[in-house]
């Protein structure tokens, strides 16, 4: 067991770390992910602390469209703006420009943060549902702990100055993972490219996404900017392109001409230099098993999770998968029966192995039947 950890450990070095050693982007501390795989294909000071900026409103987001999802907010829902919510309209924040006493919709104040980066409609959000931005920051935090962020702590619903407002890209990699794969209708809203705000008592105003891959041919769909003085300029992007996605998160840019095109650099150098593979999905049939004496005489085999695996394009031929069991299978078998393992190798060893399981009942035959069979596979050695 060991010996299989230790070589899928080396496996996934082998076929994720290409030329990493001698690719770089200008960032302070940077990851890339391949979404359905799971795999990290760079990181760069991954784990060091930084200040998530604007990219905290991921989290804001989140939590909102939890509560909707159990039923305890709407869209239509309209929270009162108050004073405190409103000083963030003010000139040098990023806002939604909201005015005291005005009603706004959950759906308005949820679009002004992910696309206008409204400071001032977080703030909103965070007092409609919790009372205070403090209460909601500790809604926030849980969250993160619960989705695997060991090293977050939000002290604020918007990412402006605050000491405590800490993450790592890595956990914005792992937050941004989770919004697309818990709530892929509502992550839309991260592409869209504007938003016109037709606001109590005065013209609408239109606002475009901060986000600059957006504007790009890289087929980019989200996810959100960050910029603060002390940590400079971030960006958590993601695309998707041919069934694939990677996710990427960069902190530390110097300039904002950097941001983009840096992040551009990191997804397009993981886009070129890797293929996703699709092993398995879950429970389809993948293959079928010959069958002893059943009234089938083959039965479909699935895996309970879906497999992708990551794979330098040099190396991809050196990936292999089989299918090893004791056969053929003697019936009866359950549903759902364990009959044997998917293997995967790399380069003729063994890295990791997945239940194989029955994907349908296959009943005995009868006696007579049996009989029969038995007697010509003496004859014959036919099964």
């Amino acid at each position: 067991m060991i010996r299989i950890k230790l070589l899928t450990i080396l496996l996934i070095y082998l076929l994720t770390v290409n030329s990493n050693a001698a690719f770089d982007i200008k960032a302070r501390t940077a990851i890339l992910q391949d979404y359905l795989s799971g795999e990290v294909l760079y990181e760069k000071d991954a784990d060091k602390s930084i200040y998530p900026a604007s990219m905290t409103k991921i989290m804001t987001a989140i939590i909102a469209f939890d509560l909707i999802r159990g039923g305890d907010l709407n869209l239509d829902e309209k929270f009162l703006i108050s004073e405190n919510a409103w000083r963030l309209s003010s000139a040098g924040y990023s806002s939604m420009f909201i005015m005291v006493g005005d009603e706004v919709s959950v759906e308005n104040l949820l679009k002004g943060i992910i696309i206008a980066s409204g400071n001032d409609a977080c703030i909103a959000l965070a007092e409609g549902i919790a009372g205070s931005e403090d209460e909601f920051a500790i809604m926030m935090t849980a969250k993160a702990k619960e989705i695997g962020m060991d090293n977050t702590n939000f002290a604020n619903s918007s990412g402006i100055n605050n000491p405590q407002n800490v993450s790592t890209v890595r956990d914005i990699m792992l937050m941004s993972n989770y919004l697309i794969k818990e709530f892929p209708e509502e992550y839309k809203y991260f592409a869209e490219k504007e938003f016109t705000w037709d606001r109590t008592g005065g013209d609408p105003i239109t606002q475009g996404n901060r986000n600059p891959l957006l504007y790009k041919s890289l087929k980019a769909d989200g996810i959100k900017t960050g910029y603060l003085a002390v940590e400079k300029y971030s960006l958590a992007s993601s695309v998707y392109r041919n069934g694939r996605r990677l996710i990427a998160v960069g902190s530390g840019f110097n300039t904002k001409n950097d941001r983009s095109r840096e992040s551009a650099k990191l997804l397009t150098w993981g886009l070129t230099n890797f293929d996703l593979v699709e092993i398995a999905k879950a429970n389809l049939p993948i293959d079928e098993l010959n069958v002893w004496l059943g009234k089938k005489d083959t039965v479909k085999t699935y895996l309970k999770n879906d497999i992708y695996k990551t794979v330098a394009k040099s190396r991809k031929k050196l990936l292999k998968v089989s299918l090893n069991y004791k056969g053929p299978i003697q019936a009866p078998i359950k549903k759902d029966a364990l009959l044997g393992k998917l293997k995967l190798t790399y380069d003729g060893d063994l890295v990791e192995e997945y239940d194989l399981l029955a994907h349908e009942d296959v009943k005995r035959l009868n006696v007579f039947s049996r009989l029969v069979k038995s007697i010509n596979f003496l004859i014959w050695g036919d099964v």
